[in-house]
């Protein structure tokens, strides 16, 4: 039999009734005749809330003691998720990252996957059991249980249909795949039905959330195909990413990204490389590192970046960084021609101003005032996608 992998996100399986929804899914993808691995996350908002606790009894918790509270929450969802597969008659075993054999580098809070060896899984499979995985998180080199940052249940799912040999990975959430758009912010936003490798990954990397930046990543050293798809909605609609998409002449997909901070160094050398080590090993989520006449600069993504406030504090005091809040940015992917002058071009019609454009062979996005994201998000994707 073909083994499909599974991921449901932590919408798909936030209560009782969901997760019941969701073990008759898994039922009847095991009855037409596959082996079904099933990546989990924690239920609705328990990441959240536990790392709610964690910071109340310390504000800068060991990232140690972080991960091994945070792990907690994939082991509720998959327990619960393999008892509800198991009362519709169904033989299921729920694994731990750890258990599933998901081995990563030392890097808590924010670990990568260096290897998998799903020994125990594939014997469960040969049982002909459904085997339950928990996501985001998985054990070290050195036997220590690390967590894989935001979005780490995805990556999870990849890493596990590569090890499986795997043709694709089916990505469950609250939405059906992958639009052009966030349709809460532009009401004509349409439906992607296949985007490339490099597409996704500039989306995901720019701020759309159906899909992790790091399991595009994943998918497309290992080629293997990804399908977003809704756990309930009925529609029949997916995304596939995948190699065979060739790019197209117009821009297939506006992005807004809200919450940013610009970070710059006036001198280069020694001091601005200490400083991206920094963060680096602290966690702190940045995109769109330049240089240019001795000046670095990168966007830090501060409501995903743990302890920004205090991270801010030790760049200015020990790296001299310059450090500016209240940014947004929106960015424009794919597409031939020149999409960065006409994207320019939009905002200055709707008298909003940028104050930097970057531009990659894949994307261009403008960083302008927060406030401005979702007007300029309008504007760009109704002259450039339309």
């Amino acid at each position: 039999m073909s083994i499909v992998v599974q991921k449901y996100g932590g919408s798909s399986v936030a209560d009782v009734e969901k997760i019941h929804r969701v073990a008759a899914k898994v039922v009847a993808t095991r009855e037409r005749g596959h082996d079904v691995v099933v990546v989990v996350s924690a239920m609705g908002k328990t990441t959240d809330e536990l790392l709610g606790l964690a910071h109340a009894v310390d504000p800068s918790p060991p990232r140690r003691e972080l991960d091994m509270l945070l792990s907690t929450g994939e082991r509720i969802s998959m327990a619960l998720l393999s008892m509800a597969i198991q009362k519709r008659g169904v033989d299921a075993i729920s694994f731990t990252g750890s258990q599933s054999g998901i081995i990563t580098n030392d890097r808590h809070f924010d670990a990568r996957i260096i290897d998998v060896r799903p020994h125990r899984v594939e014997d469960e499979l040969a049982r002909g059991r459904v085997v339950i995985v928990a996501g985001y998180q998985g054990m070290s080199y050195k036997r220590e249980i690390t967590t894989l940052g935001r979005g780490g249940s995805d990556t999870t799912a990849l890493a596990m249909a590569a090890a499986l040999g795997a043709e694709h990975a089916e990505i469950y959430s609250d939405v059906d795949g992958v639009y052009s758009a966030d349709p809460r912010v532009a009401p004509d936003a349409t439906h992607l039905p296949e985007l490339s490798y490099d597409e996704m990954q500039e989306m995901a990397e720019s701020g759309a959330k159906v899909l992790h930046a790091k399991a595009v990543e994943f998918a497309r050293q290992h080629r293997i195909a990804i399908r977003a798809r809704s756990t309930f909605l009925e529609s029949g609609k997916e995304t596939v990413v995948h190699e065979g998409v060739e790019p197209g002449e117009q821009v297939r997909a506006v992005v807004g990204q809200k919450g940013l901070a610009r970070v710059s160094f006036d001198d280069g050398g020694e001091k601005v490389g200490f400083a991206l080590g920094h963060l680096r090993k602290a966690g702190v989520v940045s995109r769109d590192l330049r240089t240019a006449d001795g000046r670095t600069e990168l966007l830090v993504v501060t409501a995903q970046t743990p302890d920004w406030e205090k991270n801010a504090k030790a760049l200015r005091a020990d790296f001299g960084a310059t450090i500016e809040e209240g940014f947004g940015a929106v960015s424009a992917i794919g597409g031939a021609g020149d999409p960065a002058l006409a994207l320019v071009e939009t905002l200055a019609g709707e008298g909003l101003a940028p104050t930097e454009l970057i531009v990659t062979p894949v994307r261009v996005t403008v960083v302008l005032p927060e406030a401005d994201t979702d007007a300029a998000v309008r504007a760009a994707h109704a002259r450039l996608v339309g």
